[in-house]
């Protein structure tokens, strides 16, 4: 184990994002890197969003916390939905999403090879204890889906003391919000049961949403015996506007609360259930087991294509995360076990309206899709010195699917008629598809100083092909014939600990291969090949005992490295090369807390040919919070506090004839909240 001076470089490696008071850091547990809890600082990137954060921002979206992380940057869509980048471009497409493991408590919040883009909505971030973020590839313990990163949303345990909280907010366009929370309990029995509802009005025309989370956790610990037991429910309405369309259309008076869909909607609910079991044993052991149960099911209306069909789908799944973990003398601890994942799932597209001749009326899709997901992982950690640490770890798993197209097999309209010209969707023939990959990673630590560390870090990742790459084709493929993902990251890193700084410096290169792409023909295929270089930097700054200032900032370079798609050497659409974030915390009297916050999306391409870009933006936000008398405190937020015009999220489309797309952002906006706690 690491002495209390080398725990305190965990602060460093996640510097600017862990909680802490003013006058002094808080000791911070993570459990993403091993599944255990631990006070030792990863040896891959990875930052913390803690508590005391999350509480300040008050997020009304995830995008709004996790810029965080440095090389994170979450790119709002309309409402609650969202694309992800974690060193890498913002990625599209209905696959897209299989490039990071997004889970709670370890448990991803979709079944591997079921992702969806926005599924950071089924989490209940807004009142979590902390968001682990890794960035780059994972460890063994986790699996397919964690090529480029994971956000790991954390629950809150309860407490034996009662307590409870009451929290209102009230903002621009109808917005509201309502929080409760309460726990109890003693020495061996805590319940914790934590609630939000929300309701936005919507900026634009037409849009808004009403969604609500809810999270109910019971911890027990016996003489022998400890479970941790988390049921999670979440609910999500949501009026949907589309894209507005033309050149720097959100600098636009005219145009920047128009929704050129305003039929367009969102339904989407979720549910999931786990049991955490854990035991010491002799000799120093520790086991740990957790089934758990998932649910989802969504509609929405495809506002982004012609004919806006509506598409359905659903998933039941049950499985199993195991652990073992055994110290091998006093410097040495492994650790090994099995996963296993069982999922159900359904996919029906409809279209109500007649439109282009290639998009026929009725019903496009209707399949169902077994899944079998079985892992198997080693790894272990040794640390001869205090000073020196080697951590490795392999994963081997193996991805079976079981396909049943419910329709006409073919490229015709449901009743079998051809279209005039190749119909746009295509249903493969039933179909069984296995997948068997690994990944690893190698890490080593070495301490040049009592306040500095230098580490190199090796990983591999992958992901195999997602459900709706290999069954929902288009154009006339009646076949899929893709290979899975992968990733190889290394990075060299430096992490300091001083009396009032944390920093930390990292350099990576990530190269991905068999890049799933789909070609101007619509098919998809998987010969893509990318490449990423980059620095990441994370400070905090104790500058006085009231004075804080953290900084994330990152700069990196994403370009295509073969020429699949005509384009080597190019650089990939949406991806900045430089993001940033700065937060200056001031606490100039105990009940009195203010946070000046600076968010930066540097200029960027939005288009594989590089001729149409993104000017980037620049954003400024205030949080003040003042506690009136014990247990109230009222709190003021002021986003965009220059009134910015700024896109959350460009992009340009080839087809009729080339146009800029936009997801606007939102102008000056104040939430006012009141808190109380008893």
């Amino acid at each position: 184990m690491l002495t209390k001076q080398k725990q305190a470089l965990l602060g460093a490696a996640l510097a600017g994002a862990t909680t802490l008071t003013l006058a002094a850091e808080l000791e911070q547990v993570i459990v993403s890197a091993s599944r255990i809890e631990q006070t030792e600082a990863p040896l891959n990137s990875l930052s913390v969003i803690g508590e005391q954060a999350i509480e300040r921002v008050s997020h009304t979206h995830i995008n709004e916390l996790l810029n965080r992380a440095p090389g994170v940057w979450v790119s709002r869509g309309n409402g609650q939905e969202h694309l992800t980048a974690i060193r890498s471009a913002v990625l599209t497409g209905g696959g897209s999403c299989g490039a990071f493991y997004m889970a709670q408590d370890g448990i991803p919040l979709r079944a591997p090879g079921f992702c969806n883009v926005n599924q950071l909505f089924d989490a209940n971030s807004e009142q979590a204890a902390r968001v682990e973020v890794i960035r780059g590839p994972g460890t063994a313990v986790h699996g397919s889906n964690a090529l480029n990163g994971v956000i790991n949303v954390i629950t809150r345990a309860p407490t034996e003391e009662p307590s409870t909280r009451i929290s209102a907010e009230g903002g621009p366009h109808d917005y509201s919000r309502l929080k409760l929370e309460h726990s109890q309990g003693n020495e061996n029995h805590r319940i914790g049961f934590y609630a939000n509802g929300a309701h936005d009005g919507g900026y634009k025309d037409d849009s808004g949403f009403d969604q609500q989370k809810m999270t109910l956790r019971y911890d027990y610990s016996g003489s022998v015996w400890s479970s941790q037991n988390v049921l999670t429910a979440t609910n999500l309405n949501q009026e949907t506007a589309g894209f507005v369309l033309g050149q720097d259309a959100y600098k636009n008076e005219a145009l920047k609360k128009s929704n050129p869909n305003p039929e367009a909607y969102r339904d989407t609910s979720s549910g999931r259930f786990y049991s955490r079991w854990e035991r010491e044993g002799s000799q120093n052991t520790h086991f740990v087991a957790t089934p758990y149960l998932r649910y989802t099911e969504m509609a929405f209306l495809q506002h982004f294509l012609p004919g806006t069909p509506l598409e359905e789908n659903g998933q039941k799944s049950a499985g199993v995360q195991t652990a073992f973990y055994s110290s091998q003398g006093s410097n040495t601890r492994l650790h090994y076990g099995f996963d296993l994942d069982i999922t159900e799932s359904y996919l029906q597209q409809e279209q109500a309206a007649p439109t282009f001749a290639v998009f026929p009326t009725g019903k496009h899709y209707d399949y169902e899709v077994d899944a079998t997901t079985a892992a198997w992982f080693v790894g272990g950690t040794w640390q001869p010195k205090a000073e020196r640490e080697l951590n490795a770890g392999m994963r081997y798993e193996i991805q079976r699917y079981d396909y049943d197209n419910l329709m006409l097999d073919g490229n015709d309209d449901e009743n079998g008629v051809p279209c005039p010209s190749p119909c746009r969707y295509t249903r493969p023939a039933d179909d069984k598809d296995n997948f068997y990959n690994w990944s690893g990673h190698l890490g080593y630590r070495e301490a040049l100083s009592d306040t500095v560390d230098a580490v190199v870090h090796f990983s591999r990742g992958f992901r195999a092909p997602q459900a709706t790459e290999l069954y929902r084709l288009q154009s006339g493929q009646v076949k899929a014939d893709l290979e899975s993902e992968e990733v190889t990251n290394a990075e060299i890193g430096l992490r300091g600990n001083w009396s009032r700084v944390n920093a930390s410096i990292t350099a990576y290169r990530l190269e991905k291969d068999d890049v799933i792409l789909q070609d101007s023909n619509r098919l998809n295929f998987s010969n893509g090949k990318t490449l990423r270089r980059g620095i990441e930097l994370d400070i905090s700054w104790n500058i006085l005992d009231n004075l804080r200032l953290d900084v994330q900032g990152s700069y990196a370079k994403s370009q295509y490295d073969n020429n699949v798609l005509g384009v080597e050497g190019n650089e990939i659409d949406t991806a900045p090369r430089q993001l940033a974030s700065a937060q200056l915390l001031w606490k100039p009297f105990s009940a009195t807390t203010a946070e000046l916050e600076w968010v930066h999306v540097g200029e960027h391409y939005l288009d594989e040919a590089n001729t149409a870009m993104y000017d980037g933006h620049n954003l400024v936000n205030l949080r003040l919070a003042q506690g009136l008398t014990k247990g109230l405190e009222i709190s003021v937020r002021v986003t965009n506090v220059t009134d910015e015009d700024y896109a959350e999220r460009a992009d340009f489309v080839t087809f009729g004839g080339g146009n800029y797309r936009y997801f606007i952002g939102e102008p000056r906006s104040a939430y006012v909240g009141i808190t109380a706690e008893f």
